[in-house]
């Protein structure tokens, strides 16, 4: 990372001056919330409280003038280093504040003053303004009390008092009344609102095609008295009385209005606006129903999200005071006009659900959210302008093999480009707020985790250890922050916007910055467990298991291994309304498919780490948080949980089962309730992240489940030639068809097992890319060993990415007794998840299991298109088939058949389209 254009000592510097400022504004509030002082006391007062607000308060003095009278610091001398601000009232000029420094400072914003003194001076200025207008109504209002006596009601003196000192407000007051006399179905206001709104039209009509003529603005204050007088008929002084101070309230915070119909205002401008209503608030101001919610979808749609769903779910569970909560918490760049992104108000939208939930009040306690700050949208396109790197803004419209060629540049010029020096004051004060504990830092675009586009791992997210030095610390920070950044104009989530015609749609991308979960294991921190969520279950291994059962991916750890797809690792599986319904019943099965390792945060070498899991547990397994409620131990041919608290984990072979998390805890339950309420207020089917301290339960995400195209189990045919058969399959099968394949795309398990270095490896999941550009869209299919697409060891899966497979009709993994490739049904996993949003369909293939078909013939006599299509790439030639299947055949095509129900799958042989459709729609066997 670039250095810094200031130092740490700089930055803290300005850290303490901006906790001075607040100090100092929190005491003027005091002063001025005090009923028992005097105007003169106050201002004594705000003398007195200046100073230590400013940056050099051992030689900073202050002056109030108001009121003929001048109210100074003790040996008051002015100089020419000043800084003023006017006190109006009623656009009049009644008095100024002045701030002055007695001795010469260094240069800053404004002479020796910062910006944010400006600010500050001007707040004080505004306040104590609003402060002598209220004491002036006040004194006139009780004057004319007492000198009308009992000859007008009060709300009679209010109006009065109104014509003289504030005609604006009453023209609204009046229209107001006379709204709510018309919704209130009295008759007679109606001739009044059409004389107040509309200009007679003899032999007219309302419906005339013709603009309406209105009197002007001040014909409301001509109608007032009768106004008023209708309303004296009607309702009771009380009722009168109520809504003018119910409507004059509502005027203190106009402000928020106009700051929120403005299109052009700034973040900055919301917030300020935010924290003076939380001020206000607190002195009893009230909002009818109908402008709170008002406040509520305009605050909303500005800084969380703009879409309908969301906003129409979210007014109902956050407040206005709720954003004045976390807004200190936000970074962004001047002027800015960003949002937190999807993944923030995914989360915070669902926290705000599960804490004011009725339902399951007990297990929902112990939720929680991770200390999380934010960068606002805008902010990537703010680096890059601070940087010149707008040249790389057009990059989502570059031919793909261009944008994959440029992305590891894009990277690199990215992590060594510096942020904008306000961005890095509001980084630092975020390490601040967290200390030292590590950190994950993670994207928040505006089009992601939107329904039918989750963007399920396209853009990074990036642990950090956060130890060392402040320096070192927030240099470790700058740099994950602009490595996400870059993500954006990565190849996956380039191709996965084509995909979801998306690619034209204006991206930004925000920042989620969280503490890790965990506790510190030796020189490990790690969580004890973490995983996914899922409403619908749609990897049912036993008929006894609905898919509105849900899923849980489980594992030991951070929760990368739930999420990514792993060439030599599993989670545990468990289907939430079915716990007893295991996907592995034998000891064997379930100690060759329990997790074997764990993703961690070396907390010495300051590093994201995969350690052996096993060898973790008998040397820290005491310290590990609920160690003995997630082990299970074999003895002999049998498996048990632990008896007691007490496992000797050095000498016990252990298995991790998570048996009596499930047992003996309520964390099924708990788990059940928090899907169960999110799903019902948010409307559709969810998935979450989470992940488990030991103690508490901490949500991490939260979005809409991935939905593919519908489909209803086809039937499969029973009558069908040897000849005609290229494989069958009776394991994991999923509701769906591939129709009419012209392609056929084999990776040979035994060659691909037989390449030798590295660079061969990778160069066959580079090929699958080329060739996934170069053949029909959803009319080949891909075949091939161990499971693609996962992080581990390439040997066991071909390495390939979204955009290498996003044009496939259906991706077969393939496993052979005599080798170690094991295709695992991934479902939950980003790798999944892409499949599912694209409707590409998954099969996993045992060709040794008992019943199964595999002409393995057909797929390696045929002839080879490789050479034809990929000219440059003869070596592969052994490696990668692609078969012509209507040249190979004789004008058929491929039909691939697959029944979630039956357990079955066959891909055969046959003539274009008729049996296939006759068969997926119900109309019998072919």
């Amino acid at each position: 990372m670039g250095d810094s254009s200031k130092s740490i000592d700089r930055l803290l510097h300005d850290l303490r001056e901006r906790a001075k400022e607040l100090n100092c504004l929190y005491e003027v509030q005091e002063l001025l919330g005090n009923p028992a002082t005097t105007i003169d006391e106050i201002c004594q007062g705000i003398i007195e409280v200046i100073p230590p607000g400013w940056q050099y308060p051992d030689v900073c003095q202050a002056e109030i003038v108001h009121d003929g009278k001048a109210f100074r610091s003790p040996g008051f001398e002015k100089s020419p280093w000043v800084q003023s601000a006017d006190i109006v009232v009623q656009d009049e000029r009644v008095g100024r504040i002045s701030v002055y420094y007695t001795e010469e400072r260094p240069r800053s914003d404004e002479g020796p003053f910062l910006k944010e003194e400006r600010k500050l001076i001007n707040t004080i200025a505004e306040q104590l303004g609003f402060y002598i207008l209220h004491e002036q109504l006040k004194q006139v209002f009780q004057e004319q009390l007492q000198s009308e006596g009992i000859r007008k009601s009060e709300w009679i003196v209010i109006l009065d008092l109104l014509k003289r000192t504030d005609p604006d407000l009453l023209m609204r007051i009046t229209r107001k009344m006379i709204n709510y006399l018309g919704w209130s179905g009295i008759k007679e206001v109606e001739g009044l609102l059409e004389r107040s709104s509309f200009a007679a039209r003899p032999g007219g009509t309302l419906e005339e095609n013709r603009p309406y003529q209105g009197l002007p603005g001040s014909g409301l204050l001509e109608i007032t008295d009768e106004v008023f007088a209708v309303a004296s008929k009607h309702l009771s002084r009380e009722a009168i009385l109520e809504n003018i101070q119910k409507w004059s309230r509502e005027e203190r915070v106009r402000f928020l209005v106009d700051v929120l119909v403005n299109p052009n205002s700034s973040l900055s401008e919301i917030s300020s606006a935010i924290e003076r209503y939380h001020l206000l608030a607190g002195q009893g101001i009230e909002l009818t129903g109908s402008r709170d919610r008002w406040f509520r979808v305009a605050l909303i749609r500005r800084i969380l999200s703009d879409q309908p769903h969301f906003i129409r779910v979210a007014k109902d569970y956050v407040g206005i005071d709720d954003f004045g909560d976390f807004m200190h918490r936000v970074i962004f760049p001047v002027g800015s006009h960003g949002k937190l992104g999807g993944k923030s108000a995914g989360l915070y939208l669902a926290a705000q659900i599960l804490r004011q939930s009725n339902s399951g009040r007990e297990l929902l306690q112990k939720v929680k959210t991770p200390k999380t700050w934010y960068m606002t949208s805008d902010s990537v396109f703010h680096f890059m302008s601070y940087n010149d790197l707008e040249d790389h803004i057009e990059q989502k419209y570059r031919d793909l093999a261009q944008v994959r060629q440029d992305y590891p540049y894009i990277i690199h010029v990215f992590r060594n480009s510096p942020l904008p020096p306000e961005m890095v004051k509001g980084l630092s004060l975020a390490l601040d707020d967290f200390g030292d504990v590590p950190l994950i830092i993670r994207s928040s675009s505006l089009l992601e985790d939107q329904t039918g586009a989750a963007f399920a791992g396209k853009y990074k997210s990036l642990f950090i250890a956060n130890k060392g030095t402040k320096d070192e610390r927030l240099a470790a920070l700058m740099d994950a922050i602009t490595e996400v950044f870059a993500s954006m104009f990565g190849p996956d989530p380039i191709e996965y916007r084509v995909e979801h015609g998306l690619i034209d749609s204006h991206e930004e991308m925000g920042i989620l910055i969280q503490e890790v979960v965990g506790t510190r294991v030796g020189p490990y921190y790690l969580p004890a467990f973490a995983g996914l969520a899922f409403s619908n279950n749609e990897f049912r291994w036993s008929s006894r298991i609905r898919r509105e059962d849900g899923l849980v991916r489980l594992v030991p750890g951070l929760g990368t291994r739930a999420v990514d797809r792993l060439s030599d690792d599993y989670p545990v599986l468990v289907a939430l309304g079915q716990p007893s319904l295991r996907v592995n019943v034998t000891p064997d099965e379930i100690l060759r498919y329990s997790p074997k390792k764990v993703d961690v945060i070396n907390l010495e070498t300051r590093s994201f780490e995969t350690v052996d899991l096993r060898s973790m547990l008998r040397t820290l397994g005491e310290r590990y948080p609920l160690s003995h409620q997630l082990v299970s131990l074999l003895e002999g041919d049998h498996l048990r949980r632990p008896r007691s608290w007490v496992v000797d984990f050095e000498k016990s072979d252990i298995v991790v089962t998570f048996d009596g998390l499930f047992s003996r805890t309520p964390f099924l339950r708990q788990l059940q309730t928090i899907m169960s309420v999110l799903q019902e207020a948010l409307g559709y089917p969810v998935d979450i992240e989470f992940a488990h301290d030991g103690t508490d339960f901490y949500l991490l995400q939260c979005r809409s489940q991935s939905q593919g195209e519908d489909s209803s189990p086809p039937i499969i045919p029973r009558n069908l030639a040897a000849e005609e058969v290229v494989f069958t399959a009776n394991r994991y099968v999923f509701n769906g068809h591939a129709a009419d394949v012209s392609h056929i795309v084999y990776v040979d398990p035994q060659k691909y097992a037989g390449l030798e270095s590295q660079q061969e490896l990778l160069g066959v999941g580079r090929a699958i890319g080329r060739l996934n550009q170069a053949l029909p869209r959803r009319r080949f299919i891909l075949m091939g060993p161990g499971r693609w697409g996962s992080r581990g060891d390439i040997r066991l899966g071909v390495s390939v990415t979204y955009s290498d497979i996003n044009n496939t009709a259906l991706l077969i993994e393939i496993a052979r007794k005599h080798k170690d490739y094991m295709p695992e049904p991934s479902f939950g996993t980003h790798f999944f998840q892409d499949l599912v949003e694209a409707s590409i369909r998954y099969l996993p293939l045992y060709p040794d299991q008992p019943g199964v078909v595999f002409n393995e013939s057909f797929l390696t006599s045929q002839a080879n298109l490789l050479g034809d299509l990929l000219p440059d790439l003869p070596h592969l030639a052994d490696v990668i088939r692609v078969i012509d299947v209507p040249g190979a055949t004789g004008g058929r095509l491929l039909q691939v058949l697959m029944n979630g129900e039956t357990q079955e799958a066959v891909a055969f042989l046959s003539d274009p389209a008729t049996d296939i459709e006759r068969a997926k729609t119900g109309g019998g066997p072919v």
